[in-house]
């Protein structure tokens, strides 16, 4: 079929207009995403925030019906006095710890006990532990000098590690006041995530995707918190029955590591370490580290239970993207990983069950 002259010029024109617009839309979405990139973090906390809590805001419409910006406002200021009051006490009293540390060490006061005979005994690493503990109970300065260069390098680790805590807490609070926001306009944000939804994966999908993202991203926010917050009852109880110093402190330290999908064992081994050093071995000491122990890896246990809990995707699956999204994005990768995987298998599996008919079975319908 032969085009004619003025055809051929439409033609050239349209498959000319096709690769410019695309490009421009392109610069401008790239434009878009670098302007936006320094808040992406934010805005993501924010909006999983805004998930979690809704809920609670969902509740509170009874007593105050129509008052969605008072209830967002009474919520983020709950939750702000619940982050920032443990933080400051929490640092008031590290800050008084290392103050009292310092007094007693500018003093010359600060004594290590010579170790016990017995710690020589000990298989492999016996020797080279009481020469080391030895050393640091008769000349404590000069194995400072000795090991100086490694003090200062663990010291700006340190420095770095709390000046990224401040930074986080400081998003983390932004976060809140945003995720406010959002939920003083939960509704209308609902039909706008449903209206993307379905623009990207279809009608028949937009309103079962976003149902299925919002129960994932609170079953993992659920699991994580709820987790880390069992465990820290559970360790925090035995340590202030046992009286170990700053108990409170430490279990509130057991907390924040479940938050941060780290394991308990941080805390309780050196605990349960320096319990057996101080008091010794009796009845008392082992059932307190056989408890502390088995209660740090409780997590290993109640993540399957509840991290699955209200989402209509097999727990694995969940579970798999939350530790799979730690890895690979951190915390934030903790809540978009199984959100993800989730909205994924949905759709692979609707797919797959999508198959056409075969052309017996048509027949035999149409007979």
């Amino acid at each position: 079929m032969l085009l004619t002259p003025v055809t051929q010029r439409v033609l050239s024109k349209e498959l000319l207009d096709v690769p410019i617009r695309a490009g421009l839309v392109a610069v401008l979405a790239v434009f878009c995403f670098r302007i936006f990139v320094p808040f992406l973090n934010l805005m993501v906390w924010a909006l999983i925030l805004a998930v979690t809590l809704y809920p609670l805001q969902v509740r509170l419409r009874g007593p105050l019906a129509g008052k969605d910006g008072l209830i967002a406002t009474l919520i983020i200021l709950v939750a702000f006095a619940v982050i920032l009051v443990p933080t400051y006490l929490l640092g008031v009293a590290v800050a008084n710890s290392l103050e009292r540390a310092m007094t007693v060490f500018r003093s010359g006061s600060f004594q290590i006990p010579p170790p016990a005979e017995s710690v020589a005994a000990w298989s492999l690493v016996g020797h080279r532990v009481y020469d080391f503990w030895a050393q640091a109970s008769s000349d404590l300065t000069g194995l400072a000098q000795k090991f100086a260069p490694q003090l200062k390098e663990a010291g700006l680790a340190l420095l770095g590690t709390v000046t990224g805590l401040g930074a986080a807490l400081l998003v983390f609070c932004l976060a809140l006041i945003v995720a406010g926001i959002f939920m003083a306009h939960g509704e209308k944000g609902y039909r706008s995530a449903v209206l993307i939804s379905s623009r990207i994966s279809g009608p028949e999908n937009g309103v079962q995707i976003t149902d299925l993202c919002t129960a994932t991203i609170r079953a993992v926010a659920q699991g994580v918190v709820g987790i880390a917050f069992i465990q820290m009852l559970l360790i925090g109880i035995a340590f202030i029955v046992m009286g170990v110093p700053g108990a409170g402190l430490l279990a509130l330290a057991v907390l924040l590591i479940g938050i941060m999908q780290l394991p308990a064992t941080l805390i309780t081994v050196p605990v349960i370490i320096f319990v057996i050093v101080t008091e010794g071995v009796s009845t008392a000491t082992i059932i307190f580290s056989v408890y502390v122990f088995v209660a740090g890896l409780a997590d290993n246990v109640l993540k399957p239970l509840l991290l699955g809990r209200g989402v209509a995707v097999p727990m694995p699956v969940v579970l798999i993207g939350a530790l799979g999204g730690m890895v690979t994005g951190g915390v934030t990768g903790l809540f978009i990983g199984p959100v993800m995987l989730a909205v994924g298998y949905q759709l692979f599996w609707r797919w797959v069950k999508d198959q056409p008919q075969p052309q017996r079975a048509q027949e035999q319908k149409q007979a």
